[in-house]
């Protein structure tokens, strides 16, 4: 399957989790806004944040009590690997890596855990893209 494809699978689902630690933090809270508003159920996970908008922050993602479809990972390097081994030990079929978070080292290890994970798109762009294209038409 092409990522692209791929992409576009994930997109159909409706529970995601967004990853953060503070190192784009505005571009976090601006696609956490993004998914909400496209109708999906977003739960934000941030170490240093407790509430956005009126909504919890969850200090991790194993916090989280309800089935996820997709872990989005917008985080450094090294805090997107523990991201995905967590995400993997819960068995979270999708992973998107946004850019920045997209190392093979990451990409490996949710393979292993049989993971399949989304790498070279920007979500923010393809939410953009998507919702331009379903208003055109």
């Amino acid at each position: 399957m092409s990522l692209r494809t791929l992409a576009e699978q994930v997109l159909h689902k409706k529970r995601f989790a967004l990853c953060g630690d503070g190192t784009t933090d505005e571009a976090l809270f601006q696609l956490y806004r993004q998914l909400k508003a496209a109708g999906y159920r977003v739960y934000l996970v941030h170490p240093q944040q407790s509430e956005l908008d009126g909504d919890p922050v969850y200090p991790s993602l194993d916090n989280i009590a309800d089935p996820l479809d997709c872990v989005v990972i917008a985080t450094s390097p090294e805090q997107a690997l523990e991201i995905v081994r967590i995400a993997g030990h819960l068995k979270i079929p999708y992973l998107w890596l946004q850019p920045g978070s997209d190392t093979l080292a990451a990409l490996n290890t949710a393979r292993y855990f049989g993971s399949q994970a989304v790498i070279g798109y920007d979500l923010r762009e393809l939410l953009q893209w998507r919702q331009q294209n379903l208003m055109a038409s």
